[in-house]
């Protein structure tokens, strides 16, 4: 990819196989797209994301932020680094009972030391369900 932003192979059928038997395997999440600058992972809106009156769980639509954002970071940095969450936050704006959702993850800053991205949500008609952002420290591998 001309002009890119990763750093590291940012491969979908990779980053689907590594996801198996982890949290992000389990409530559905699935990578679908990467570009220059962005990359966007489904999840079902289903029993394993519900919260008890049958609505898209916020803790869902969070671990989705974080999961696209950490990845995202991971990505985008070189290959003796590495990026953990330290801060995410999240607006919840639409509710959503059934089907998918989609989340898009683009940079806001890609710093030296710092990360933030940003991570939209949004449903089969391209309505915003969630907003959020996680900021990530980048560290160097030992």
């Amino acid at each position: 990819m001309a002009d890119t932003i990763w750093k590291k192979s940012a491969d979908i059928d990779l980053m689907n196989s590594i996801s198996a038997d982890t949290m992000v395997s389990q409530i559905g999440i699935s990578y679908t797209e990467i570009g220059e600058d962005f990359i966007v992972a489904t999840m079902p809106v289903d029993s394993r994301t519900h919260q008890p009156f049958g609505l898209l769980h916020g803790g869902a639509s969070a671990a989705l932020i974080e999961t696209l954002g950490s990845v995202a970071a991971n990505l985008a940095v070189e290959e003796d680094e590495y990026c953990v969450g330290i801060e995410i936050n999240a607006n919840h704006l639409s509710a959503k009972r059934d089907g998918i959702v989609t989340g898009t993850a683009r940079p806001v800053h890609l710093g030296g030391t710092i990360h933030v991205w940003s991570v939209d949500i949004v449903d089969d008609s391209d309505k915003l369900i969630s907003t959020g952002r996680i900021t990530l420290a980048v560290r160097k591998t030992r």
